[in-house]
């Protein structure tokens, strides 16, 4: 499966459009996180908990994106976007989304 966030692919040419896919997750932080957190804000620095968090979040959104591209026959994925949305406290959504694409080579 390509992936791009731009609307063409090098040396591809999109021989048919199957429409939007898209893939989401939401996650709560927890409390180990949070102390390490809180005590992260009062030092400085990067809060790798939670930069590990969304990371995951991330390619489970790609990977349900993914995954909802291939049972419409997909090959490609052309401009991909990503949208966090608070749903909660303590909880976001990621929401990874594109138009699933059939490409040949030119």
């Amino acid at each position: 499966m390509i992936l791009v966030n731009t609307d063409d692919i090098p040396h591809k040419k999109v021989v048919k459009s199957l429409g939007l896919v898209e893939g989401n997750t939401i996650r709560a932080r927890n409390i180990g996180r949070d102390i390490v957190a809180m005590f992260k804000n009062i030092v400085g620095g990067e809060i790798e908990e939670y930069t590990k968090l969304l990371a995951q979040a991330r390619e489970q959104a790609i990977d349900r994106m993914i995954a909802m591209a291939e049972t419409r026959g997909a090959n490609a994925i052309v401009g991909i976007r990503f949208s966090t949305s608070y749903i909660m406290q303590n909880a976001a959504e990621v929401l990874a989304y594109g138009t699933a694409v059939i490409v040949e080579d030119e």
